[in-house]
């Protein structure tokens, strides 16, 4: 979303041109993109990244829902990642050694049930998404190298799943549905301004520790 992808453009220091974000961290060249919202739209800006320029290496930075024993602000670089659709696992292959640890679910079922819920952090899941599983589809298929760094703006259960409907495809707020939901829900109001300023310090960490990985990844001479 917009507001995952400025704190990433301010933390690498990337420009604006004519084939979209680009920046450096030493001798590695970087290019940055948006997916949108969900497991289609990654998949596509996944492939028009790939299609772009000459790619070592995909980073999925952004927020995540928590659940288990995650903490809003963690920040998880995941070992496993699954398709919750396909129920294909991905291992991502991070830029310099991490403590990677838990598993992250996609999927586009923004409203996630508590049945369902326990059942994954039974099985060890920490973390959920709707695009990290698509991009590594793509990147895996192709023979691209991929790594994941999200941080949890929310938990699981305690954020209302229509909230989705206030955000365009791409992220952007939807400013006409966000109005009919604040008039006819006020109460949540509190409740929404907490979630916009958690959303907002999670996509600084998860930017902070992408910057972090690319240095750690720069070769010394």
């Amino acid at each position: 979303m917009p507001s995952e992808f400025s704190p990433l453009v301010k933390a690498l220091s990337l420009q604006r041109g004519e084939t979209g974000y680009t920046g450096s961290a030493g001798p590695i060249e970087l290019f940055a993109a948006k997916t949108g919202i969900g497991t289609r739209l990654a998949a596509e800006a996944t492939e028009r990244l790939l299609d772009t320029a000459a790619v070592d290496h995909v980073m999925v930075v952004g927020i995540a829902g928590g659940m288990g024993p995650s903490k809003v602000g963690d920040v998880i670089f995941p070992e496993v990642v699954v398709d919750k659709a396909s129920g294909t696992e991905y291992r991502p292959s991070p830029l310099h050694e991490v403590q990677s640890h838990g598993r992250l679910v996609t999927h586009d079922d923004f409203d996630m049930q508590p049945a369902e819920c326990a059942a994954l952090v039974a099985d060890g899941f920490i973390a959920v998404d709707m695009e990290t599983a698509a991009v590594a589809g793509v990147c895996e298929r192709r023979g691209v190298r991929w790594s994941a760094v999200r941080t949890i703006s929310d938990l699981v259960g305690v954020t209302p799943g229509d909230v989705i409907g206030l955000a365009n495809p791409d992220g952007s707020p939807n400013v006409g549905a966000s109005i009919r939901y604040l008039v006819t829900k006020p109460w949540r109001i509190p409740k929404l301004v907490r979630l916009g300023f958690d959303s907002q310090r999670a996509a600084s960490g998860a930017a902070a520790a992408a910057s972090r990985s690319l240095n750690a990844a720069r070769p010394s001479y």
